[in-house]
């Protein structure tokens, strides 16, 4: 139950082994990290996935997910600028709640990241696919764009992506941003160019039966749609490399989260009305596909393939810098291995937990489906949201003199609104799920009492012989 001050946290800002990070992101990349983190996940790959389950009403879903994503944002906003931290919901966890809830919370964060890259890579693959076939005519076989269970033995592209990532990351904060910046309004444009050609074959008749599998269904896509929200989680994460975080992170989170849900409910609103709702989920490349059926020509097609790669790729880079920033945090705190806290003198980045986290990523995304990962991924999003909107009030409670640059309106009715959904969405997935999340915690909770609960800098410190 041991708490970190919170004026320790901020203290110890950028500080790693050997070196610091550097405080280099303007509000603007900080909201195009958090863009792109989020575009383009759930709309190019999960949509698929989630129309299945919901039928029409997934835009519903959409709108049910984005408001469960607002609550925990706001929660995200204040947490945000009053500890602007690179370890997001665990720093606020263990400012709050002691050091086991902080892994609790930080062991949901790494399935959280970890597994979106991975599902995220996965997608990537199908539309990778996609214009290769509208370009040269072929495309790769089974064998090595899909992985087990999926009809292939490695998905090979999905590798690929992320050893791509790897490299900008490597290259440094700053740089990597700007090259995020140029993907995220790539993607934007695709989308938009998507929804002006779908309007051409939109057909009111899809919408006639509107929630044909009910309210269950509607709230077991939106829990799945969630996964595609992390994206402002993404953005807490660059604390320690932003140049005024207590200003511009929550204005980035709330910017990000409005830009991202509008987009979402317009194109998946347009994509119903040009494709009956039955003929999804026979490929993760929906919208390519659909641009085909709508003008009959391939080119079309092509050129949203090309967007969707590019677009895919910013989240593989955004949501990976996120899952190396959480485990650098934990890793200075003493609760995981030091490699991860080692900072590079010249480029100011994490190499050693850039690398491990790329090739564990990147294996991860060349051998699990993707309907798998994305539920995952979900659950344990939900359940790191879930402690934030708690921790807003938990330090609203006992540091109620600290300096907010941003509060929660309505407080704490909107912080328990955001728990509430979030259980809600949690109970929406499948049993199977549950079963794979209980397995990750135990092992977590293992893992924790056998080296974190010792190694920890708060435990090590009270054990010193005082002088």
């Amino acid at each position: 139950m041991r708490r970190k001050p919170v004026e320790r946290l901020v203290a110890e800002g950028g500080q790693g082994e050997g070196g610091t990070l550097r405080r280099s992101l303007s509000m603007w990349q900080l909201t195009m990290i958090s863009i792109g983190a989020t575009l383009g996940t759930g709309i190019f790959v999960v949509l698929g996935e989630a129309v299945p389950k919901a039928g029409p009403a997934v835009t519903l879903s959409f709108v049910i997910a984005g408001l469960t994503a607002l609550f925990s944002a706001l929660s995200y906003a204040e947490l945000a600028g009053t500890i602007p931290v690179a370890g997001s919901s665990y720093s606020y966890a263990y400012a709050t709640m002691g050091e086991l809830v902080a892994w609790i919370c930080g062991w949901c964060l790494v399935l959280e990241y970890g597994v979106s890259v991975a599902a995220v890579a996965v997608g990537w693959g199908e539309y990778v696919n996609e214009l290769l076939d509208g370009t040269i005519g072929v495309t790769l076989p089974s064998a090595i764009s899909a992985p087990p269970g999926d009809g292939g033995f490695f998905n090979l592209p999905a590798l690929i992506v992320v050893l791509l990532a790897m490299v900008f990351l490597l290259g440094g904060a700053r740089e990597s941003a700007r090259a995020n910046t140029i993907m995220v309004a790539v993607k934007i444009a695709a989308l938009l160019l998507f929804c002006a050609i779908g309007l051409q074959g939109f057909r009111s008749g899809n919408y006639a039966d509107f929630m044909p599998l009910g309210m269950a269904g509607v709230s077991a896509a939106g829990a799945t749609l969630f996964f595609s929200y992390i994206g402002f989680d993404a953005a807490s994460t660059a604390g320690e490399e932003a140049k005024n975080p207590q200003r511009d992170l929550p204005r980035a989170i709330m910017l990000s989260l409005v830009i991202v849900t509008g987009l979402y409910v317009l194109v998946a609103a347009v994509a119903i009305g040009a494709r009956p709702w039955q003929k999804f989920g026979e490929s993760e490349a929906a919208l390519a596909s659909i641009m085909r059926e709508v003008t009959g020509q391939g080119f079309w097609a092509v050129i949203l393939a090309a967007g969707a790669v590019i677009a895919i790729a910013s989240v593989v880079l955004t949501v990976l810098y996120g899952q190396t920033r959480v485990l650098f945090a934990m890793s200075r705190d003493g609760l995981v291995p030091k490699v991860f806290a080692k900072v590079d003198r010249r480029t100011g980045v994490p190499r050693a937990n850039t690398v491990l986290v790329s090739l564990f990523c990147g294996v991860l995304a060349a051998a699990v489906p993707l309907g798998q990962l994305a539920d995952a991924t979900s659950i344990g999003t939900l359940f790191a949201f879930a402690l934030v909107n708690v921790a807003v009030v938990v330090l609203r409670r006992n540091r109620p003199d600290m300096a907010r640059g941003f509060k929660v309106p309505l407080s704490p009715l909107v912080p328990a609104l955001g728990f509430g959904f979030c259980v809600w969405m949690m109970f929406s997935l499948q049993a199977v799920t549950w079963v794979v999340f209980g397995i990750w915690m135990a092992v977590g909770l293992v893992f924790y009492f056998n080296y974190g609960y010792r190694r920890s800098r708060l435990a090590t410190e009270s054990a010193a012989p005082q002088n």
